[in-house]
């Protein structure tokens, strides 16, 4: 099994940053989606693809994923820049 450990970036459209300081352990894919005969839903007989564990710190993560056998790479958190301008700056 493989998966990814990584944490839920911030909502581009909202100021705050809640729910970021999670870490998440999210499975890749066993196989692909294809769309259902009938319906023309996508679909696929994967059940893990609907599972996401959430953990505190980053070590608790792979932590669990060494003690079940789980192979995961750890996605770095990106580093947060700010861009400093005042609000005259709108208007020039």
């Amino acid at each position: 099994m493989k998966a990814r450990i990584f944490q839920k970036p911030k909502n581009a459209m909202q100021s705050g940053r809640a729910g970021t300081q999670r870490w998440f352990l999210e499975f890749a894919p066993a196989e692909a989606r294809k769309a259902d005969p009938l319906m023309g839903w996508a679909g696929s007989g994967d059940t893990q693809r609907q599972l996401r564990l959430g953990f505190a710190t980053r070590e608790e993560a792979v932590a669990y994923a060494e003690k079940n056998g789980i192979e995961a790479e750890v996605m770095p958190t990106p580093v947060r820049t700010l861009k400093i301008q005042a609000y005259a700056d709108n208007f020039r």
